[in-house]
């Protein structure tokens, strides 16, 4: 198989020829990406971004956060001024990029239905928006699915393979907003933009951080084809387990309490806990790393191990 034809059959549950990985380099990476440049989702380290939202480096990682909202007021979203998705100049590079790509499944960035909602309002604002300004809320998260519809009728035009969104929904135990407020307000524009995606004949993939086990099922019922998780431990393997088969799980060993910690054996087993719980025979993993070491503490040690674990798992249950 091809790196693209490998990762279609994980993603469809029709057995690869091997567990498909992005890995770094020198390691063999099945995957590749490419977006808008610049991105209308744009999260910058320092500075303005095309929405007006200031944002300022915290730590050591390659992003920032939002100091500076600037929708603060509905009195402000008539007139407020929306980056134009569909400028020519946005996509002068996808093609080259497919190019790049080779065989290797390509997937594009979109536009985040929930963190550009509280890059814009502030997170406070975007929570109580829920309960004090639900229409307001949802012409906002329509715009910006139809931002993602017009998105993906580029991607369509360049071959790119998938839509890959980010919107970490997650706190440590729980998610941030009520699971009935997300179905009622979130699930709906979400089936909008996978429905269109699988129209064009795109993948559908979501980052997204945290505990989010109470809108997984919702995610899936919406189109969601590949969920790429960071963490897992917060929620436990056993619990992802249960949609094991129902999603493709796009994962690094979890980055917070596993990779940190430098534990070579550790590492290693809890690859095969991975394994166990999340992949099957048919597909449904991805391999993956923290492309950002330095800000989460991965050493390069534990990351050879981690890759070179799940390369071992591979060939165990694909012989190749």
């Amino acid at each position: 198989m091809t790196s693209r034809e490998r990762v279609i059959a994980a993603i469809e549950m029709r057995k690869p020829d091997r567990m498909p990985r992005s890995f770094p380099a020198p390691w063999e990476s099945d995957i590749a990406g490419t977006g808008p440049r610049p991105s209308p989702d744009g999260r910058a380290s320092n500075g303005v971004d095309e929405w007006g939202c200031i944002w300022q480096n915290i730590g050591v990682g390659n992003l920032g956060e939002v100091k500076v909202h600037p929708l603060t007021s509905w009195d402000q979203f008539p007139e407020f001024n929306i980056p134009d998705v569909r400028d020519p100049r946005r996509w002068q590079t996808i093609g080259s990029d497919r190019e790049k790509a080779g065989d290797r499944f390509l997937y594009g960035s979109g536009v985040s239905l929930y963190e550009r909602v509280h890059f814009l309002r502030g997170l406070e604002n975007a929570w109580l928006d829920i309960y004090d300004a639900p229409d307001k809320l949802g012409a906002l998260i329509d715009l910006l699915a139809d931002m993602n519809i017009a998105i993906l009728d580029e991607y369509e035009r360049y071959g790119v393979d998938a839509l890959f969104l980010c919107d970490d929904w997650g706190l440590q135990n729980r998610l941030m907003i009520r699971p009935e407020s997300w179905y009622a307000i979130w699930q709906p524009r979400y089936a909008r933009v996978f429905e269109a995606a699988h129209a064009r004949g795109i993948k559908t993939f979501l980052h997204s951080c945290g505990y989010i086990l109470d809108i997984l099922p919702g995610l899936i019922d919406a189109g969601l084809d590949v969920a790429q998780l960071d963490q897992q431990m917060n929620m436990g393997l056993d619990a992802l387990g249960r949609f094991r088969g129902r999603v493709t799980f796009y994962c690094p060993v979890d980055i917070q309490a596993v990779m940190p910690t430098g534990n070579i054996p550790e590492i290693r087993r809890y690859c095969r806990r991975m394994a166990e719980c999340l992949a099957t025979p048919e597909g449904g993993f991805i391999a993956d790393y923290y492309g950002d070491p330095a800000a989460v503490g991965h050493s390069r040690e534990a990351i050879e191990a981690m890759c070179d674990e799940f390369a071992t798992i591979s060939r165990e249950m694909y012989g190749s």
